[in-house]
């Protein structure tokens, strides 16, 4: 609505933002980023999902329609305009205690400690691109902010990186800029965050973990390199807690999964590089945003027969209010992310199953009743549009989503087995598997091949000596 505002406005046309209560630090906030700090607000008190008719009424009459006049009649007193410290201005001397203080006090750091970033540590971060300091990837929303090269070492840095990440760190704020992933619903209520998937040479080359323990913290590359991900969403594209950053319930970032292609190779399925359009064997990163998920214990079972009836029911199970983006919310755009440890994978693979085969069982299986597949959009998301039949007769959907009558019938939650996203990690004597729950197109799977230094082998020689 801001930036629709925004668009007005400096077209000449007076407008009022009508905002919620909860959301009004952070139109403040993205009003700056928009370039309008004074853009006119019009509080809608309490929520409205929550008020009653009468409630609803009284507010908006008593309350929003008068600021809304307002809004329309008398021309917003002006604001100053707010500055930032130069690319390469140092903001602050003193000791490690000193610098983390400074920085934890202006939301720089994400609460932890933070490597001071030094002008000779950064550059040795700058040493394993090929790519200027002052080259910009990209315009990050809501700060409206250029995402540079020389900020991507910076906050390699902070975050506790190893100079010879730089590589996978510029490929990760490309993908990051990519619109299609859409890094302006990073801060949405549902709290969504990004899980990245590594694939290539390059998790062997660094040390990643990719074997007992995947997803959990503790291997430098892994931590450090998910961690750099939230502090650059905050520091540059602008999403600070309380302000830009409104998720109810937030989620703590995530660390990197590396996919195990030693297995991927015995087995003869591709890796998760190749399904995003690139070669085996690229370096890849794929990010994409997730709502939340849970662990599978035991899949157990020697046949895919038995094992992935478990795997199809807890995708459907964790796959809950996110059906809003299979039909009305975001039309097909939903990729629910499967992660299966080695085991599995060699299990499911050695009675002949591609990776192709295991989508084709999940979108057939992973199914719920229709009915309830339409109480959910109707009563408890309450999405404006919700009636199956309807939307398969005009066209929004396809046809499975109504191929009877009978409200009994199963329906998938997305629209085709290729949207469903299958990696292979974790523990290789485990039988264990991990759903995540997609945020859609608020956060749509991008991926970008990573681009080494020529000198690379050298560089990393010169590490090691």
């Amino acid at each position: 609505m801001l930036r629709a505002s925004a668009v007005c406005e400096e077209a000449g046309y007076p407008t009022a933002s009508l905002v919620c209560e909860g959301f009004m630090r952070q139109a403040a906030t993205t009003s700056v980023g928009l370039g309008l700090p004074n853009i006119p607000l019009a509080l809608v008190p309490g929520h409205v999902g929550t008020q009653s008719k009468e409630e609803l009424r009284h507010n908006i009459l008593e309350v929003t329609t008068a600021r809304v006049i307002e809004n329309l009649t008398v021309a917003p007193a002006a604001k100053g305009e707010t500055s930032e410290p130069g690319a390469r201005e140092i903001i602050f001397r003193g000791g490690f205690k000193a610098v983390n203080r400074h920085f934890c006090d202006h939301e720089y750091s994400d609460g932890l400690p933070i490597v001071p970033p030094t002008r000779e540590d950064v550059e040795a971060f700058l040493r394993f691109t090929e790519r200027s300091r002052d080259d910009v990837l990209g315009v990050l929303l809501p700060d409206n902010r250029a995402a540079t090269v020389w900020s991507v070492a910076v906050n390699g840095v902070m975050a506790g990186c190893r100079p010879e990440y730089m590589p996978i760190l510029v490929a990760l704020i490309e993908a990051m800029c990519d619109p299609e992933y859409g890094v302006e619903h990073s801060g949405n209520t549902p709290g969504g965050d990004t899980l990245i998937i590594l694939n290539g040479p390059i998790i062997k080359e660094l040390g990643f973990n990719y074997t007992q323990g995947a997803l959990r913290d503790g291997f430098l590359p892994n931590t450090s390199i998910g961690r750099f991900w939230r502090l650059y969403l905050r520091n540059v594209a602008g999403f600070l807690p309380h302000k830009n950053d409104k998720a109810t319930f937030g989620n703590t970032w995530r660390v990197v999964l590396a996919e195990n292609e030693d297995v991927l190779r015995r087995i003869g399925w591709e890796p998760n590089s190749v399904e995003m359009g690139y070669v085996a064997g690229d370096n890849t990163v794929t990010i994409s945003r997730f709502t939340g998920g849970g662990s599978l214990s035991s899949v157990s079972g020697s046949t895919p027969e038995e094992m992935l009836p478990y795997l199809a029911d807890s995708v459907q199970r964790f796959t809950n209010w996110q059906i809003t983006f299979t039909t009305s919310h975001g039309n097909g755009t939903l990729r629910p992310l499967v992660v299966v440890s080695p085991i599995i994978a060699e299990t499911i693979a050695k009675a002949g199953w591609t990776k192709a085969d295991v989508k084709r069982y999940l979108f057939e299986h992973a199914r719920r009743p229709a009915w309830e597949f339409e109480r959910q959009l109707r009563d408890w998301n309450i999405r404006g549009v919700w009636d199956l039949e309807e939307d398969v007769r005009l066209g929004r959907i396809p046809k499975v989503f109504h191929e009877s009558d009978d409200p009994h019938r199963l329906v998938p939650i997305v629209w085709e087995p290729e949207d469903y996203m299958i990696a292979v990690s974790g523990d290789p004597l485990r039988n264990n598997a991990y759903i995540f729950a997609h945020n859609a197109f608020l956060g749509y799977p991008v991926g970008r091949k990573i681009a080494l230094p020529a000198e690379w082998e050298r560089l990393l020689a010169a590490r090691e000596a």
